[in-house]
């Protein structure tokens, strides 16, 4: 059964999801006041502007909290309990729901260093995902 994913993307959504497909973390920094945010939108969550410019994001990021899910949410999660949702501080600043996965995954914890990985759901739909760091 294959998972969720939007059907409807917005310009700036369809864009970072694009990257995605193509390995990269990609958030969107303003050119007027240097704010950088994660979700994509058309306009700074600082100040309004809607001149900004899309970086690379370096990969890196620690937990800032977490939960593990053991009761599938909708069929399409059966076969993937227990699995982790986290909230994640990115190094470059903003914070990203998403899941932590890979050995010891379960094992997570608040601040647990980590970097990031792709999930590929086929048809050219690649989720960013994260992984603990090793040490």
């Amino acid at each position: 059964m294959a998972l969720p994913f939007p059907e409807s993307l917005t310009a700036e959504a369809a864009h970072f999801f694009a990257a995605a497909a193509q390995g990269r973390l990609e958030l969107q920094r303003c050119a007027d006041c240097g704010k950088i945010w994660f979700y994509p939108r058309p306009a700074c969550v600082a100040c309004g502007s809607t001149d900004y410019a899309w970086i690379r994001a370096s990969g890196r990021g620690t937990v800032h909290s977490f939960s593990v899910v053991r009761r599938a949410p909708t069929p399409e999660f059966r076969d993937r309990v227990p699995y982790v949702v986290a909230l994640v501080d990115l190094a470059e600043g903003p914070r990203m729901m998403t899941n932590v996965v890979g050995e010891g995954a379960l094992e997570v914890s608040i601040g647990d260093a980590l970097e990031l990985t792709f999930e590929d759901r086929g048809a050219g739909r690649t989720l960013p995902q994260f992984r603990r760091i090793a040490g």
